[in-house]
């Protein structure tokens, strides 16, 4: 049995097949393993309610991540070696065309952890699309370090944004700003000055 199981993991045949399942594999074992401890930490820290409500908070995030990422795996890699079978030649417009139907279909319903994994790769793309401006010589290439202007914008359009502005935010960011930049105006002993925040 173990042979016949080791034969078909190298056969050229199946290779595609079992890209996918493997795919679905990875997706939910990533997912699980990102989401997880980020859950833990962010329920114990900043939640309320009683301990029954946290964990199923943290298992329902965790499943949440992991069910999406693999079944997002599993649509993207089928697309793709569909389209790749059809034209029988993969092309970059491949990857675009089964991303965005994923994306449309497990990653367009809106919840919280949807919002996070969005709000994360928009942050990436951004980022990236700027180094590939500059790589293909749309933009010049800058002459010092871009960084430190870099996170200057962010940080500088960020701030206003919570002061002025923060209705716009995500409300994570809403409650972390405020825990660091209102809540430190506000102490009425040593207690709430050290130790509590309020």
């Amino acid at each position: 049995m173990a042979t016949s199981i080791e034969r078909i993991l190298g056969s050229e045949q199946y290779r595609p097949l079992l890209a996918i399942i493997k795919g679905l594999r990875n997706g939910a074992v990533y997912g699980t393993k990102v989401r997880f401890p980020h859950a833990l930490v962010m329920t114990l820290l900043f939640k309320d309610g009683s301990t029954q409500d946290k964990v199923w908070s943290i298992l329902e995030a965790t499943f949440t991540h992991s069910k999406n990422l693999a079944l997002f795996v599993l649509l993207y890699k089928s697309l793709t070696s569909l389209m790749e079978h059809v034209q029988s030649e993969k092309s970059q417009l491949h990857s675009f065309v089964a991303a965005f139907i994923g994306g449309y279909i497990v990653f367009g319903k809106y919840n919280k952890v949807n919002e996070q994994i969005n709000l994360y790769l928009l942050s990436r793309i951004i980022y990236g699309l700027a180094k590939l401006a500059v790589k293909r010589g749309y933009i010049p290439k800058p002459a010092g370090d871009p960084f430190p202007w870099f996170a200057a914008f962010v940080w500088g359009i960020v701030l206003w944004q919570f002061e002025y502005e923060k209705d716009t935010l995500q409300p994570s960011l809403q409650s972390s700003m405020t825990y660091l930049y209102h809540d430190s105006n506000v102490w009425t002993n040593l207690k709430n000055f050290i130790w509590h925040n309020r």
